[in-house]
């Protein structure tokens, strides 16, 4: 007689029982829908839900449901055209109150909204979505590091003694981009000290020395190879960075990968919002930490335009009035480590955690200034694309404001909070400072918004691929091995079921090459069968007893399929690894097809035929 351990039968009655679950709200598809998100970032109300659905019923513009999901009210339609409606007449209403787009929500029954349940998304090809093309302006990238090097040759020399007349950043050899520290030497300044001093500061530059009509000049190159070097440095990091401000977006499986020499791409399949999303994925922020001037008048210096020396005056503050900030920069937003939205006794807040160099050095300056005033400045760069002379150029301007101005009432250091501004702006300037900032400007040099109707076709076209080769394959299976062929069908069945499933708990977004990756997994689980059938079929013809042809058929046949399936498998895990966009999306259907027609070849094809031949006495043949 054939045996199969009980808890072996429970296991695979649990898992499909579960899987059946999981993979349930992905039979319900979706509709298109409307969602209305607060232009201050603040949650919508139920009572805000029903005020909006009861315009549209005032205007008679129907509409089958709406519920309030994550702060944001969906507003669900049969078809299209009622949504385009209600989306004009909301603009209409409600402009600058809410921000209102269009999108398709699942049609889940509430029972498994309320259980959690999702199904899994659908990639750009599939439901639509937005697609932004940036530039990254490399040659930023370049000065900046090269302002960094002329500001600690400068306090190197200072902390010497080495007097200068001038230090400035320039372009020389020919080079398209700054690449030279000048450093314009006292008339009484030892070159020798001064090279000796710059060595480590600027290490990596070429240093030379130059006698001129104004004195001795000491310039710092940096090598071509270094400059190259930067610039890939800033596309990579900036690759990264916006993949973290996407993550904090929400956006499932997203692209953003590199194109050409200095653009990146980025595909934001079922983006909910995209002006919102484009506004903060291009935003190039970071905070500096000031101590107030206290001596001098800020009024008296906007009026007469006279800023003491070190100091800085700023305009845009939030009390209206203007306020002196020194110039020396206690932390940066660069040495953040983490920045989360939190509550205070003023307000929303941000809570702000600082790396230890800097939380050091906010550590004395607290201890020497309590009682004194601490500026916090937001510093922000955009693009401005204008047309001069029939070309297309792009200019970056830069916008500084004092977010905070508040008295130190204790001392601190690497943890503290501010305060002063509204949830939105704190959520926002959270997911800047938490994503990291972008090491050079970037420009948006195209947006796509690309609907959900070229995606329905899609889905229809992989569906419809999908059923004819499903029911190719079954028709065969069942025609060729009869009812070992109708028990493949059945497992067959199984696996897609435990693929969508665990695809839907893993909220891996689906395209048309995951798609292929099912049809593909249907194949491989198909070939699993064939050769344990096959095995079967030879120990029959060897002549020995069913039962001990179909144990042994399992047995025999487990080498090889691991075998197959472990080299496939190794060659998705280096695509899901390493790929990206629609090569990872494929790998990983890929790799958990491997996985579930596993499952369901070796254990769930066992224990239906152990179920139905296992139990008898006197088999004499099999229908195989």
């Amino acid at each position: 007689m054939l045996e199969y351990a009980r808890w072996k039968y429970i296991l695979i009655a649990v898992l499909l029982a579960v899987a059946m679950l999981f993979a349930l709200p992905n039979v319900f598809g979706n509709a298109p829908a409307l969602q209305l998100a607060h232009a201050d970032h603040s949650p919508v109300t139920p009572a805000q839900a029903h005020s909006v659905a009861a315009y549209l019923t005032a205007h008679k513009i129907p509409y089958q449901s709406y519920y309030v999901q994550n702060g944001r009210l969906l507003v669900r339609f049969s078809d299209v055209s009622d949504q385009l409606q209600a989306h004009d007449a909301i603009d209409s209403k409600y402009q600058g109150t809410y921000i209102s787009a269009l999108t398709l929500v699942p049609l889940t029954p509430a029972w498994l909204r309320h259980l959690g349940l999702k199904p899994m998304p659908l990639g750009l090809d599939l439901q639509g979505g937005l697609n932004l093309l940036y530039q990254v302006d490399i040659k930023s990238a370049v000065h900046l590091l090269m302002q960094t090097y002329s500001q600690d040759a400068g306090r190197a020399l200072a902390a010497t003694g080495i007097q200068t007349e001038g230090i400035s950043v320039v372009t020389t050899g020919g080079s398209t981009v700054p690449n030279t520290v000048r450093i314009v030497l006292g008339p009484k300044a030892d070159v020798r000290a001064a090279q000796a001093a710059l060595a480590r500061p600027l290490q990596g530059l070429t240093i030379k020395a130059e006698s001129t009509s104004s004195g001795t000049v000491l310039q710092a190159v940096m090598p071509q190879a270094q400059v190259r070097q930067r610039e890939n440095y800033a596309i990579e990091q900036s690759i990264t960075t916006l993949r973290n401000r996407v993550n904090q977006l929400g956006v499932s499986e997203p692209i953003v990968q590199r194109q050409g020499n200095d653009r990146i791409d980025v595909q934001l399949p079922g983006i909910q919002n995209p002006a919102e999303a484009a506004n903060l994925l291009g935003q190039v922020a970071t905070l500096q930490f000031r101590l107030n001037d206290t001596q001098n008048n800020p009024v008296v210096a906007q009026q007469t335009g006279n800023v003491p020396l070190g100091d800085q005056l700023f305009t845009d503050t939030p009390s209206g009035f203007p306020v002196l900030l020194r110039r020396e920069v206690i932390a940066t937003g660069d040495q953040l480590t983490n920045a989360t939205v939190g509550e205070s006794t003023q307000g929303p807040a941000v809570n702000i955690t600082l790396d230890s160099r800097a939380g050091e050095n906010m550590l004395r300056t607290t201890k020497a200034n309590v009682g004194k005033q601490m500026g916090v400045v937001l510093i922000t760069k955009h693009s401005v694309t204008s047309v001069e002379n029939g070309k297309k150029v792009i200019r970056y301007v830069t916008k500084e404001k004092v977010i905070n101005d508040a008295t130190i009432q204790g001392v601190f250091a690497d943890r503290f909070q501010i305060t002063g501004l509204t949830l939105g702006e704190a959520q926002d300037l959270a997911i800047l400072l938490r994503s990291g900032s972008l090491p050079a400007p970037i420009a948006q040099v195209g947006e796509q918004i690309i609907g959900p109707s070229l995606g329905r076709q899609n889905i229809k076209w992989g569906i419809t691929a999908l059923v004819i080769g499903m029911i190719g394959v079954l028709a065969f299976m069942a025609m060729y091995y009869k009812v070992f062929g109708l028990v493949a069908d059945a497992v067959l069945v199984a696996n897609v079921v435990l693929l969508a499933a665990l695809l839907s708990m893993m909220h891996a977004s689906l395209s048309l090459p995951g798609i292929a990756g099912i049809i593909l997994t249907v194949g491989i689980a198909v070939d699993a069968n064939v050769l344990i059938y096959e095995r079967v079929r030879e120990e029959l013809r060897k002549g020995v007893s069913p039962q001990a042809a179909i144990r042994a058929g399992f047995e025999k046949a487990f080498s090889a399929i691991l075998d197959s399936n472990i080299t496939t498998g190794i060659a998705g895990l280096v695509l899901w690894i390493f790929g990206t966009g629609a090569i990872r999306g494929f790998a990983v259907v890929l790799v958990l097809g491997i996985a579930t027609s596993m499952f369901t070849s070796l254990m769930g094809s066992r224990a239906l035929v152990t179920l139905m031949y296992g139990g008898r006495k006197k088999l004499a043949k099999l229908h195989i």
